[in-house]
């Protein structure tokens, strides 16, 4: 965090939704360790008590235990609140194709009932998780933010209502808004359990067991990986901001380059042998394409470089080694 950042901050409170998440609970950390007062709203649904539990002695960080869903909730957790950054959703286009009216009671009604609480304390900024996937069956690469498909999921539907009401919300009540969208995010604390794991927790939980991931096709598909410290930079850089231009738009977080997914397998394996030898005899193994899936995914970061000062320092190879790293000690 620059100087000129902790400035805007300092005697601030920052609201984080879904702060027990991955990419909350890692906001979270960055904030209190540069003395930030943190207030965080989680349901517990599927973030982690242990993400936070080293934040509960902090003097600067507040729990509060609810759920987006209930207005009350987003008011209690709002009261007193200068900046939002809004993580809290039900991620997993797979999760979405199962259960579309859930993912939508939350991603969007949630969304809704953060929006009119964030008005409704005069919140200085929100800033909030949207997705890739809502580019959908837009084909060209790279992903430029102007320029979007048609939606491939539920998943995907939500995430475009979110930026829409963003957009709506700036328009009709003047509530200065960022939409944020991510490009597969990875590293430290990211779940590698359940039905809706993403995909590197999980591969690399399997190598650690010497079990074989399972890569969905022949591995061609790709993606644009992004490492969570590039993903914490560009939340900061959008709450902290005074770039008028910057404010009631969208922007990919990403790293700008994009790895197959038998590339990405076989850098893991690599990475996890120098901790176990034995991980360089697991065999990686294919099924079916996944229904929903986007083939490819790259991001044009130009904007976020030029309107946030967005830069940044991991790439798939430096993000990985960390990630590695920390899994290795933690699994």
């Amino acid at each position: 965090m620059t100087a000129e950042q902790l400035n805007v901050l300092t005697n601030k409170k920052v609201l984080v939704t879904g702060g027990a998440g991955f990419i909350g609970s890692n906001l979270i950390e960055t904030l209190l360790n540069h003395n930030i007062n943190v207030v965080c709203l989680d349901n517990f649904s599927t973030g982690k008590r242990k993400n936070i539990e080293p934040f509960l002695k902090n003097k600067n960080f507040k729990l509060v235990e609810g759920d987006i869903r209930n207005l009350e909730d987003c008011h209690k957790a709002c009261s007193g609140v200068d900046f939002i950054l809004h993580q809290a959703a039900l991620g997993s286009v797979p999760r979405s194709i199962k259960d579309p009216i859930t993912t939508n009671d939350v991603n969007v009604s949630g969304f809704l009932n953060m929006l009119v609480a964030a008005r409704d304390a005069e919140v200085k900024r929100f800033v909030y998780a949207a997705s890739s996937s809502t580019y959908g069956d837009h084909e060209a690469l790279p992903k430029v933010e102007d320029v979007i498909g048609k939606p491939l999921s539920p998943y995907a539907i939500t995430k475009y209502v979110n930026e829409l009401y963003a957009d709506i919300f700036h328009k009709t009540y003047g509530l200065n808004t960022i939409g944020l969208r991510y490009f597969n995010v990875f590293g430290r604390r990211q779940d590698p359990n359940g039905a809706y794991a993403a995909v590197i927790p999980k591969f690399v939980q399997q190598f650690i067991k010497h079990e074989s991931p399972m890569i969905n096709g022949d591995g061609s598909y790709s993606r644009d990986f992004t490492y969570i410290d590039n993903v914490v930079q560009m939340n900061l850089n959008a709450i902290t901001t005074n770039n008028e231009k910057a404010l009631n738009t969208v922007y990919n977080v990403a790293f700008g380059e994009r790895t197959t997914l038998l590339e990405l397998a076989t850098l893991l394996k690599e990475y996890l042998s120098e901790f176990d030898k034995s991980i360089k005899d697991v065999e990686i193994k294919h099924r079916e394409n996944r229904a929903g899936d986007i083939p490819h995914s790259l991001a044009s970061i130009d904007k976020a470089k030029t309107l946030l000062n967005y830069q940044p320092k991991y790439n798939i190879n430096t993000g990985l080694k960390e990630a590695v790293s920390w899994y290795w000690d933690n699994l």
